[in-house]
């Protein structure tokens, strides 16, 4: 499932790409069934809403065997392979959680999933129910990721340079299948829709690297999921 050439100059001039097929039906549902599961038990953690209600399992890799597998499910890492190269590492510390949008009146704010170019991330949603615009599909202002450095992770509309440009109302809505995937740069401005519907949408999100080829040093929060650590720091003996 190697990306084609069009495809991986997308990515990099718009900052974002969907992939289809990531996830076979099968899994699909086993996953709906787990993630429902976990929160009915309200199995720590989790994140409620303001009524108390669980909408989202944190730290996923860390719960069913289930999650580490859609994680690192072939298809996926083929695509990311094609972006990162043959050395991909899955964060930890960085989204690693399922969720479960409900209706609301109101969508998220923008935000960015990384603050610094040097060291960005690919940011996969893997969608386990369809998203359109009435249940609240993710929404993406193309191209942001080249913009200048901004010190902020949330509510990037409220910092005076960007609300002046007026780039947020070119956002545009990124409707997804369940199964597929939606990868993104990790600096770019997203947020997701509000749902309007009296349905669920469910994804679940991982954050990915290429291995830092300068770190002599594993990294707990860091887990390698194709390819070798290789480390070519000018002070290797």
């Amino acid at each position: 499932m190697a990306l084609t050439v069009e495809e991986i100059r997308h990515f990099r001039h718009c900052g974002y790409l969907k992939v289809g097929d990531c996830l076979s039906q099968e899994m699909v549902a086993q996953l709906k069934q787990t993630i429902l599961g976990d929160i009915t038990d309200a199995v720590e953690p989790v994140v409620r809403n303001h009524t108390g209600r669980v909408v989202r399992l944190s730290q996923v890799l860390d719960r069913d065997p289930l999650f580490r597998s859609a994680a690192m499910h072939p298809p996926l890492l083929d695509a990311l392979e094609s972006l990162l190269g043959p050395r991909i590492e899955l964060v930890r510390n960085r989204h690693n959680h399922a969720t479960l949008n409900l209706a609301t009146e109101q969508g998220d704010t923008y935000h960015r999933d990384a603050v610094q170019w040097s060291r960005s991330l690919i940011s996969v949603i893997l969608y386990l129910e369809a998203t359109n615009l009435d249940n609240g599909c993710t929404q993406i202002v193309p191209s942001s990721h080249l913009l200048p450095y901004l010190d902020t992770l949330h509510r990037v509309e409220e910092e005076q340079w960007v609300a002046r440009s007026g780039l947020l109302s070119q956002s545009v809505p990124v409707p997804m299948p369940a199964g597929s995937a939606l990868l993104i740069d990790g600096l770019i401005f997203h947020r997701i829709g509000p749902n309007q519907t009296s349905n669920t949408r469910m994804s679940m999100t991982f954050g990915y690297h290429s291995a830092d080829e300068l770190c002599a040093i594993d990294d707990s929060k860091r887990l390698l999921v194709r390819g070798e650590r290789v480390y070519r720091g000018n002070d290797r003996n």
